[in-house]
């Protein structure tokens, strides 16, 4: 009885955890959506957006909280949506553009 019990919170709380930890497809399925508008920055798709940095570059902008400002720096045109955003939205651009970074893996997004 007490294995089952174990086993069940172990299997709630992975469950729970995925859920809840950041996915850069989500953050692609963001920027198509949202970000779009890109394109008036001379940004192609996001493949282009997420190879502005590397994955260090990224993951330094992150720790100095600074995603939205580069962002911004980047992407002018999609201030509204990038001043916008929310957090789970903010960790799931960065899981993208981390993912697809200058250095990362190469994205088949539009």
């Amino acid at each position: 009885m007490k294995k089952i019990i174990i086993s069940a919170i172990i299997g709630i709380s992975l469950l729970s955890g995925t859920s809840l930890m950041a996915n850069a497809k989500k953050g692609q399925k963001f920027y198509l959506k949202k970000l779009k508008v890109c394109k008036k920055d001379g940004l192609k798709n996001g493949a282009v957006f997420a190879t502005k940095h590397s994955r260090k570059e990224w993951e330094n902008l992150k720790k100095e909280n600074s995603l939205q400002k580069e962002w911004l720096n980047i992407c002018s045109h999609g201030e509204k949506k990038i001043n916008k955003m929310k957090e789970k939205d903010i960790k799931n651009l960065y899981d993208f553009v981390w993912k697809f970074a200058s250095d990362g893996e190469v994205p088949s997004c539009g």
